[in-house]
């Protein structure tokens, strides 16, 4: 019989341990500068346009993700409701007139009174809500960029 596959010839050192220790994989105790001097050098030389954007950024780009996370439960329970609605109408107890759903959503909607939900409708509830979540926020010109990163994470 021989040996199995995986032995050697000399014996196995006992005291080695099974398992890494924390020892074994530790970080250098110095990082090497020269990895970040793009990056330093991009943060100094931008730092004045960073310092203005950045917590009007970071503001944005969270009112966008909430907004996107709030959009998404909206158009859940808005589906749901819709379905539960159409299933009442498709089995005969209800009657829904949904021309006139439409007609009176679109008139809630439409801010500039054309009968349609266009850009410029769109445009007008950003601009009221960029108001409103800017108002009195110390450097809220990276705003806008920052919601619109927050809506598309």
């Amino acid at each position: 019989m021989g040996r199995p596959p995986h032995s050697t010839s000399e014996p196995e050192d006992s005291s080695a341990p099974l398992t890494p220790t924390p020892h074994d994989h530790e970080l250098p105790s110095k990082i090497d500068d020269d990895a970040f001097d793009a990056v330093s050098e991009a943060i100094q030389k931008y730092k004045p346009a960073i310092t203005q954007i950045g917590f009007g950024a970071v503001v944005g780009y969270c009112s966008g993700y909430a907004a996107k996370t709030i959009g998404k439960a909206i158009a859940l329970l808005s589906g749901v409701v819709f379905i539960g609605v159409q299933s009442a109408v498709y089995t005969g107890y209800v009657d829904v007139d949904w021309d006139k759903v439409k007609e009176d959503v679109i008139e809630e909607i439409d801010t500039d009174g054309d009968g349609e939900i266009t850009t410029s409708d769109f445009l007008t509830y950003w601009r009221k809500l960029k108001k409103i979540l800017t108002n009195k926020v110390p450097s809220a010109s990276g705003f806008s960029l920052g919601f619109l990163y927050g809506l598309d994470s």
